[in-house]
This record gives structure tokens, sequence and C-alpha cells, in this order.
């Protein structure tokens, strides 16, 4: 029998039926995963990089975050060091009752400090003592000038614990194994790979977990659990080429059973491992279909999930298929009812009609004041304002999508392809329309110069991505509509003419 959970009819029940509707609520397998690493911590991490190398600037990451980055820089090194502990003494004694070995009338006394521990501090705030993390933050940050920096004496002795503690987690896998049976030898491995996960180096981890594949009679979804959590170690740390080999063992290990709720989060981890090489198209696939069924919480929330959604889906989805699946999507809409309506209709209306640009330019302060966690409100006027066309409008919510692009470790390796690619998408819906239209027809519509537009449209067309050309003598833009009937026919015609030649030659050859 294979290694699996204990109560196996709770996990029956669970796949036999599909959910109507998922939000940011996590599936029972996704409850089941490791917390560590936390991909949020990941996102902050990627930010305060960007910070600290001019590429986004104080006032956007402000907007976004909706806190001062050397505040965002405190908590996330507090988050890595030792937490609200007051000392390093007192962080080192809360970790050891968590993995003190307990025996007799004592391990009940070490299951009450655990949940003490947990009413206080919740699972996904625990601190991650993670000492090599914490030097490589302190390097490529600077932060070794704070009163509250931890010292290489502090790191060390963090180090010493984690051996320790790495000990006591060994010892109790060979006490399972003379003890107790293969789950509990499961579970036993999966503490020290967990546990390196949060406290030690990726190559750690992913060692700890190499030792848990290895196993005999391992089912399936174990299989894919593992792959999966080693998969977020390898996208915590940026090692994008693991990740890809990982996400194919799991389609392997998947592809011997498992049920639908694993498959769709697969489904999630290959999307994000697709975003990263820039396969976007292969991801808006994965991520459209995913939108009903997401519960991959702990790769990323829901709102996250719909901006990806969103931004790939823009590129390659027809009108039809856009206005059903995102702008009409009941689950995108659900999310969306967290931004204030009257404040996101009063914006577009006046970028619309073209009340007053300072009154424009007034609701979007407010807007970014009031509600800085909601990088959804410009996804949204992308989608509504290029089917509405709306071009200037369209362009205007480009630019306020352009920092959020900088401030996503997913997103920012691709900012300019992303923005580039929806410059030409909107520039070809809107001469799909004309057979000839004025430079200055069109840079109106646009709310930009001519020679800006000039610009921009000579780029795209010198490298192919526009069918059109341009008349400077007389201002207009000449569409060149491709004829793909007689395109497809002339080509069939060629190949035919190849297989004939081919098959006389082949003729030739028999009859010698």
């Amino acid at each position: 029998m294979d290694i699996d959970e204990v109560d196996t009819s709770a996990e029956t029940k669970t796949t036999a039926t599909k959910p109507k509707k998922t939000n940011a609520t996590p599936s029972a397998s996704s409850e089941e995963s490791s917390l560590h690493p936390v991909m949020s911590l990941a996102q902050d991490i990627h930010r305060l990089n960007m910070i600290h190398n001019n590429k986004l600037s104080v006032s956007d990451a402000t907007s976004i975050i909706g806190c001062e980055p050397t505040e965002l820089l405190d908590k996330v090194m507090s988050r890595v060091g030792i937490g609200a502990s007051n000392s390093l003494e007192e962080a080192i004694k809360v970790n050891e009752m968590k993995y003190k070995p307990a025996g007799g009338e004592g391990e009940e006394s070490t299951e009450e400090k655990k949940d003490e521990t947990t009413e206080e501090t919740k699972p996904e705030d625990e601190p991650l003592l993670n000492p090599s993390l914490y030097r490589q933050l302190q390097s490529t940050l600077g932060y070794t000038t704070s009163s509250n920096a931890l010292t290489e004496d502090d790191l060390n002795k963090l180090s010493t614990h984690h051996e320790s503690i790495l000990s006591t987690l060994n010892d109790a896998v060979t006490k399972a194994k003379d003890e107790a049976g293969d789950m509990e030898v499961l579970h036993a491995y999966m503490d020290i790979a967990r546990y390196s996960a949060r406290t030690s180096t990726k190559d750690a981890a992913l060692t700890a977990y190499e030792q848990v594949l290895s196993l005999p009679k391992l089912s399936s979804g174990k299989k894919l659990d593992a792959h999966l959590e080693m998969a977020r170690v390898c996208s915590f740390w940026n090692d994008n080429k693991k990740l890809k080999e990982l996400l194919e063992g799991a389609q392997k290990a998947i592809a011997n059973g498992g049920d639908w709720d694993r498959r769709n989060r697969l489904k999630v981890y290959q999307a994000l491992s697709m975003m990263l090489v820039r396969d976007m198209e292969g991801a808006s696939k994965l991520l459209v279909e995913g939108i009903a069924t997401f519960s991959c919480t702990e790769l990323c929330d829901y709102p996250e999930f719909i901006t990806y959604a969103i931004i790939t889906n823009l590129l390659y989805l027809k009108r039809t298929e856009l206005k059903k699946s995102i702008i009409d999507g009941s689950e995108v809409l659900q999310v969306a009812n967290d931004i204030p309506v009257v404040v996101s209709y009063l914006f577009y209306c006046c970028m619309c009609v073209g009340v007053c640009d300072i009154v424009c330019l007034l609701l979007q302060l407010i807007f970014i004041h009031l509600f800085p966690h909601t990088p959804l409100y410009s996804q949204l006027q992308l989608a509504n304002t290029l089917y509405d066309c709306d071009y200037k409008a369209y362009l205007h919510a480009l630019v306020d999508l352009q920092p959020h692009l900088i401030a996503n470790r997913y997103l920012q390796p691709h900012a300019g392809y992303l923005l580039r690619e929806l410059h030409v998408l909107a520039f070809q819906q809107f001469l799909d329309s004309y057979q000839s239209v004025t430079l200055e027809s069109m840079a109106k519509s646009f709310g930009v110069s001519t020679d800006f537009l000039d610009v921009q449209l000579s780029r795209f067309i010198a490298a192919g991505r526009l069918t059109a050309k341009i008349d400077k003598y007389g201002g207009v833009v000449e569409t060149n509509r491709p004829d793909w009937k007689n395109a497809r026919y002339q080509e069939m015609i060629q190949k035919g003419d190849l297989l004939l030649n081919r098959i006389q030659k082949l003729g030739r050859v028999v009859d010698l």
C-alpha cells in the first residue's frame, strides 16, 4: 500500500465533487502544504531590490506597498531574522519549544506550549531565523547600519541552533523507523525538509526533499506535493532552470494518478513558470482555465492570480472571448468588487468624456492614497478601455500599469516586452478599422503628439509588427491588409510542386 494520508475517505470526498466557485480559500492539499518559503516575502524582497537598484521610484513603491520602503526593509529583515522577539536568545528558546522532544508526561505540556505559541504568532508570520538568507539580504540591500541588524556572531549562533534542531529531527526519523509505520516516517522526513526550507539554503532544502522522494511506497499524490514544495523553494531563490525540471517531474508524477485539486494547483505552478521564461501564450491558456478553480494560495493570492490572467490574455484572446472570460467574468468581477465602484467609475467616465483633467488627476491620486493595494484597478481599466476602443484612457492605464509590472517578480523581467506588445495591440486594433487615417486624427484618438506617434509606428512597421505604411508628405497612415486566402493558396501550390518533384525523383530511383 502506498504512503498517503491516514484518512483517505476525507480526500475521496473532497475530490469527488468539483466546487462551483473558488476564491482565495485554499484547498485541502494546499492547506497541507508547507508554509515556507513564503512567496509574499519573495515579492517584498524583489520590490526592495528594485528600489535599491533605482528601477522603482520611492513614490511608486510607497503607493504600491502602502508604506515607506525603509519600513518595508525593517519588516522584511525582521521576518527573515528573529521576528518580534526581543532578543536572539528569546527567539531560539521559542523555536526550541516547538521541536523539543517530549516523552511521557512531558508530551502534553509540549503540545500545550505549541498551542500557546501558535496563538501568539500566526504560522504564516513565523520568523524564518534564516542566517544564509539574512546574510544575502544584508549584502544586497545594505542593511548593516541599522541598530536592529543581527551581527555575524548572532547568525553563527542561529546556525548552531539549527544544527541541534536538525539533529533532533533526525533522531525522530530513526525512532519512527524503529517504532512506527511508513506514515510516521514520511512525516518525520517532511519535518526535516520543511524546516530546512524555512531556515536553510536552497540546496539543503532540496536535498532534504530528495530524501522524501526516495522513500518506498510513496503515493503519486505525495510525490506531487513534494515536487511542488521543491518548486516553490526554487522559485523563491530564483532558480528557474531547476524549477522547470521539478515541474516536469511533477507532471510525470501526476500522470500516474492524482486528484483534480492537485492537477489544478500544478497548472498554476506551470503558468507562473511559463511567465518567467516569457511563454506568455502558454501561460495565458493555463491562467484563464484556472480562474474558476484557483486554490493555490501558497503560491499567490487570488487578486494577484487574476492580475496575471488579465495581462497575459489581453495579448491573445479574441475580443469576444476577452469580453466573456475577463471583462464580464463573474470571478474577475468578484475581485473587482473590492475596488470602490464610485471612484473607479468616476475616473473612467472622466477619461471617456474628457472632463477637466485636473479632476481626473485628483480622483486618481485619491484612489491611490486610499487603496494602495489594488493593482487590479489598472488591469481592469486596461481591459475595458481596449474593448471600448478608448485608446486615450488605454494609454493612461498603461502608464499606471508600468510600476506594478516593475514591482512584480514574475512580470518585471518582461515589463518592456509587455508594454511594447500592449502598444502594438492597441495600434493594430485601431488600424484594422481604417483603410487609411491621418496621423493627426490617430494621434488625437491616442492623446499623443503626431511626432511621438510617427516614431512609434515607424518602429513597429519596420519590425514587421504592423502591416501599414506612413505617407509622411500627406500625413496619412495606410494599412496593408494581407490577403491571407490567396497567400495560403499560393503556399499550398508551392508545397504541392515540391511534393511532386520529390515523388518524381523517388520514381527515378525505383526504376533504376
